[in-house]
């Protein structure tokens, strides 16, 4: 028997959603697995048609905390779970070391969340949390480096990167549809990601507009939505490209599958931007899945996933010159389909059956 407790969990949208829905179904493999999440909208379809045992928790963010922490102590005072795992350092927060104790505990960490000052509370308060479970998971070695400078260097840190729930069956529809968007242009480009500042999508555009005297031809897609909507669409507009750049904002996710097969290669040359870095990157792993090689940028964990001129490119995302060269590079001599080939072989690592006997072996 298992134990996850997450605050992040489908049916609700991102990376570390993936990643603690992917976690738990690999586990299912070894045992029952119990899940707490938060309630969100929808959440009774999903967790009708799921094998999980998942227990949704609803209300106010600050009591919510509370009440998901009491209904975790109590399921391991009655049941003593094999192992429990934690998406997040303020979900083992509330947790009493005593009741840690009859079961092996993980935490989860991916970057972000952990990147608070030195000495602020937050800081403070994380590096508390941290000190509880058996394991700290670090996604890759640079957010494991970060915990390091924030000041928690404890030799409970171990690296796992995150598994890939991918390669899926692309439908004939699904096919058709990317076929409508991407049309024979090339070369065909595409993002999955919010539309925040950290992903450089402003940059990707401007070196686009560059690129289109030698590729006239080239399309680029993007598939998400966030507060950079409407900046993003005036940009677009301001650099003439309205064939040339479109922007899904909802997608099913074998529309997104459709377009991620159809792609020539994936761009998402990440920056730092405030407190946020990107820590992994497990769509560059769902986009080698499928064949296609990645631009990455150089400041988070990207180096995990992308291996720099075999599986694709690191490059930074602030620099439009280094960002022009990096996808000529790509491009030019069909470099993406040796490098696809590449990042396909590559991809086989990140399969759940193979990651999730890392957590087992610690266990």
């Amino acid at each position: 028997m298992f134990l996850i407790s997450t605050r992040n969990f489908p049916p609700d949208i991102g990376g570390i959603q993936n990643l603690m829905e992917g976690l738990s179904i690999a586990l299912l493999n070894h045992g029952p697995v119990k899940v707490f999440a938060d309630k969100f909208e929808d959440c009774e379809k999903y967790d009708k048609n799921s094998k999980l045992n998942i227990e949704r928790i609803s209300g106010f963010k600050f009591f919510k905390k509370y009440r998901k922490a009491n209904l975790v102590k109590d399921y391991i005072n009655s049941h003593t779970p094999r192992a429990t795992f934690f998406d997040h350092w303020k979900s083992i927060e509330n947790i009493d070391l005593k009741i840690l104790k009859k079961t092996k505990s993980f935490c989860l960490i991916h970057s972000k969340e952990i990147n608070h000052l030195v000495g602020s509370k937050l800081n403070k308060r994380m590096i508390s949390a941290l000190e509880k479970p058996d394991f700290v998971i670090s996604n890759s070695n640079f957010t494991k480096n970060l915990l390091n400078k924030l000041g928690y260097e404890k030799n409970n840190i171990k690296i796992i990167n995150p598994g890939c729930n991918y390669p899926i069956e692309v439908k004939p529809s699904s096919k058709e549809f990317a076929k409508t968007i991407f049309g024979n242009s090339f070369p065909k480009l595409l993002t999955i990601s919010r539309l925040d500042g950290r992903k450089s999508h402003q940059n990707i555009l401007m070196t686009i507009k560059n690129l289109l005297p030698k590729y006239p031809n080239l399309k680029y897609v993007s598939i998400g939505d966030g507060e950079e909507k409407e900046k993003l669409e005036n940009l677009k507009k301001e650099l003439g490209l309205s064939k040339e750049v479109v922007f899904i904002y909802k997608s099913s996710e074998q529309e997104k599958l459709g377009l991620l097969e159809k792609a020539d290669l994936f761009v998402m040359p990440s920056v730092v931007y405030k407190k946020s870095i990107e820590g992994f990157g497990i769509t560059f792993i769902e986009a080698a899945s499928y064949g296609k090689p990645s631009i990455g940028g150089i400041f988070g964990g990207e180096a995990d996933a992308i291996i720099d001129g075999k599986t694709g490119y690191l490059c930074d995302g602030n620099d439009l010159n280094a960002l022009y060269e990096t996808l000529l590079k790509m491009v030019e001599n069909d470099n993406f389909k040796v490098l696809g080939k590449n990042a396909y072989e590559f991809s086989k690592n990140f399969s759940w059956n193979k990651i999730v006997k890392k957590y087992i072996e610690l266990i």
